[in-house]
């Protein structure tokens, strides 16, 4: 099959899905940036919550925060990135949070899985412009009265749709958030929206064969 002319690729309205844990504030600040990122393009995104330590448990890994150096690092890193963007930001009381309660709080808000733009920027900006305790449940509680979820948070149906989402993701190959899916391919971080915004538009890189090239590398040697 002939590849997309760079013009169709363009105009074509373009279905993206954008995979978040609201524990990570790569994913706060991806969400922000993101209609600034690809203004002017035809466009639709659906939004999926998904448990960040799902992906961390398959893959046998550790989260930033979890490596004390690395730790130090992603906070300066988050808050630089937050300034340079002219993002608002600030750290929470305590970081990593038990993001639970407000990812089921999104979900009960939506369906099938999805979440309403509006319903996750309220849940961002009140657990990453606050300062405060992210793991307050009084303060989620507070949150949910001002939502007010079609269904309880706390339901199987709900904590169903979270173990869902995350498992359709780590079968689609995510392995970090934020990712943002469109046609077979996924962009992780907020780093990678400018490539993202590369391929809505139809640069003829993705049509070069460096793409599927990655994939294959040969692996040199394998630490022990």
């Amino acid at each position: 099959m002939a590849p997309t002319p760079p013009s169709a690729q363009a105009a074509r309205l373009q279905q993206l899905t954008f995979y978040f844990d609201f524990v990570s504030p790569f994913a706060y600040l991806a969400f922000e940036a993101l209609p600034t990122a690809l203004a002017g393009l035809n466009y639709q995104v659906t939004y999926r919550p998904v448990l960040f330590a799902g992906f961390l448990k398959r893959h046998g890994q550790l989260g930033p925060a979890e490596i004390a150096p690395k730790r130090d690092w992603t906070y300066r890193q988050v808050l630089w990135l937050a300034h340079r963007h002219g993002i608002p930001l600030k750290l929470p009381a305590a970081h990593p949070f038990n993001p639970l309660g407000a990812l089921r709080l999104a979900l009960a808000c939506g369906d099938e899985g999805q979440v309403d733009r509006q319903v996750a920027e309220q849940i961002f900006r009140f657990l990453w412009r606050t300062g405060e305790d992210a793991g307050d449940a009084r303060r989620l509680a507070e949150l949910a009265e001002r939502l007010q979820p079609q269904r309880d948070p706390a339901s199987e149906a709900v904590k169903a749709a979270l173990r869902a989402n995350t498992d359709a993701a780590l079968e689609r190959g995510l392995f970090g958030v934020p990712t943002i899916e469109v046609d077979d391919k996924l962009f992780w971080g907020l780093d990678s929206l400018p490539m993202l915004r590369a391929y809505l538009e139809g640069d003829a890189w993705f049509d070069s064969g460096d793409w599927e090239a990655a994939a294959v590398l040969p692996v040199g040697q394998a630490r022990k």
